[in-house]
């Protein structure tokens, strides 16, 4: 049984970053919510409580039941975490008098605490809430303290739950790394074993176990996920696993026919699939985001149903569905998260179609999945390929899809896309791609008035696609490429570029 942490997840927008600082420690965790709160067995090794826009004092607050796990595994309180903490065993939490966000240093630190071990007096740390803690229950001691906030931290006599009023997951909480180490190999004992390699080997044995001799079908498309997610299959099940790479008029240029070979080098059984025609005729007349991205999942899933047919016995669909994609179509495991946007490839298949879903990747974060890949030695150029939407082209062109809109984009995203590689930029960027815009602007080409279309260009860093700051490309390539696209692609007479960061805006437009 592999030792996990259990993150309680209350709707904090920082819940996944918790997750991601204790991968990054090579410890398994998982997220719940807190009222779908999963057996607690020895095989938990701690858990942390996350943050939440609630206040503990509103009578519509979570109140999770934690009578199995307070006093009894390592516990650790995060923001509202501790409060909910404090203010339910007889400590008190009010408004605070002003409004404590932003950076934070601490003004004392009990470094004997075994939590507190090696965090540096003066460490900054990142502060995010409306409520303070007034006062702590009579068994609580306080380990850290800031100059605006007095019980920053602490821990319950005589017990292994902790409770800390900022926020370690986040980047400006520089010591907050060594926090979670503190807790979780410290005073949790986790061993740290959580490799790529373990993954593999857990994973494998868990898909053969799951699917044993059944066939599964696999839509390949391209990117490192579905690639990886092929590559884990074909591990466990060889032969028995029938991918399938379909080009649904979105891809980019002449990607169909390149990929489609590389797959083939790597010994994958995969078949190509044309449905051009059958994305185009659905897409017809559809402007709204959603419904656009809905239709291409439509066609999708009738694709694989058409094929599996033809594959006898097929009883498995595999998709790779990472993290991000099931936490922004759908609340985590069912919590309380917002949904932001419905990704193809997430959400179930109609009852027509008899295909179980093996997910391989969904629990992964778009980095660990590239960790994966490094391990099971796949191509760098597949696993370094900028991610790419599920839907393609078809909601980076905004307003309605037309094959001619698809092919203008498709060469301004090759210009784009090969000039970051000729400048050595590409690395540099985590994804990038070109936006068709549902305007017209004037333009002057020699001595002619035109009135053409506008594109955006957008480039951003990131880690895992959570959260993304725009690309600070140099003003001399965005004038190159500009140029380029101006004047070769027939069409187009001004580029744009998206200077946006998510949030609050998303990295795709649609």
């Amino acid at each position: 049984m592999h030792e996990k942490i259990l993150i309680l997840d209350f709707g904090s927008q920082y819940t996944q970053l918790i997750a991601r600082r204790v991968r990054e420690l090579n410890i398994y965790c998982e997220i719940h919510p807190w009222n779908k709160c999963p057996e607690i067995s020895k095989e938990w090794m701690g858990v942390v409580l996350s943050g939440s826009p609630f206040s503990v004092r509103d009578a519509s607050s979570p109140r999770p039941d934690l009578s199995e796990i307070k006093g009894s595994i390592p516990l650790l309180g995060v923001c509202f975490g501790a409060q909910y903490l404090a203010h339910n065993f007889g400590g008190e939490v009010a408004p605070s008098s002003t409004r404590e966000y932003g950076r934070a240093n601490l003004a004392f630190v009990e470094s004997r605490n075994i939590l507190m071990k090696g965090i540096a007096k003066n460490s900054q740390v990142w502060m995010s809430h409306a409520d303070t803690i007034k006062k702590l229950p009579a068994n609580f001691i306080v380990t850290a303290s800031t100059a605006d906030v007095e019980f920053a931290g602490y821990q319950i006599e005589g017990e292994q739950t902790f409770g800390i009023q900022f926020h370690p997951e986040v980047y400006h909480s520089l010591e907050g790394t060594l926090l979670l180490k503190n807790f979780l190999v410290d005073v949790c004992g986790c061993s740290q074993d959580w490799t790529p390699d373990s993954f593999v080997d857990e994973t494998v044995a868990k898909l053969q176990e799951e699917i044993g001799r059944d066939k599964v079908i696999l839509g390949l498309s391209g990117g490192v996920d579905s690639s990886v997610a092929a590559v884990l299959l074909h591990k466990a099940i060889g032969e028995n696993l029938h991918c399938i790479f379909v080009d649904n008029g979105l891809l980019r240029k002449d990607e169909f026919e390149s990929v489609l070979l590389s797959y083939q080098g790597m010994g994958l059984n995969v078949k190509g699939v044309n449905a051009s025609d059958k994305f185009y005729y659905e897409l017809s007349g559809l402007t709204d985001p959603e419904a656009k991205r809905k239709a291409i999942g439509k066609v999708f899933i009738d694709v694989f149903d058409e094929e599996s047919k033809l594959v006898q016995d097929a009883k498995w669909l595999g998709q790779g569905t990472i993290y991000p994609d099931v936490i922004e179509s759908v609340s985590v495991s069912g919590g309380p998260s917002q949904t932001i946007k419905s990704h193809h490839n997430v959400g179930g298949l109609p009852d027509y179609m008899k295909l179980k879903v093996v997910e391989p990747l969904k629990l992964l974060f778009k980095d660990e999945v590239r960790r994966i890949g490094r391990s099971l030695k796949i191509d760098q150029n597949i696993l370094g390929r900028h991610p790419f939407p599920g839907p393609g082209l078809g909601i980076r062109i905004l307003g309605d899809v037309t094959p001619e809109k698809v092919a203008i984009l498709q060469e301004v995203d090759h210009i784009f896309i090969s000039s970051l590689k000729e400048e050595g930029l590409y690395d540099d960027v985590w994804q990038a791609g070109a936006i068709f815009l549902p305007i017209q602007s004037v333009g002057v080409m020699g001595d002619e008035r035109t009135y053409e279309n506008a594109v955006a260009l957008r480039a951003v860093t990131s880690t895992d696609g959570m959260t993304a700051d725009w690309c600070h490309l140099p003003y001399e390539f965005l004038a190159k490429v500009s140029n380029k696209i101006i004047n070769g692609v027939k069409g187009i007479n001004r580029v744009t570029y998206d200077i946006s960061s998510k949030p609050p805006a998303t990295i795709e437009w649609e």
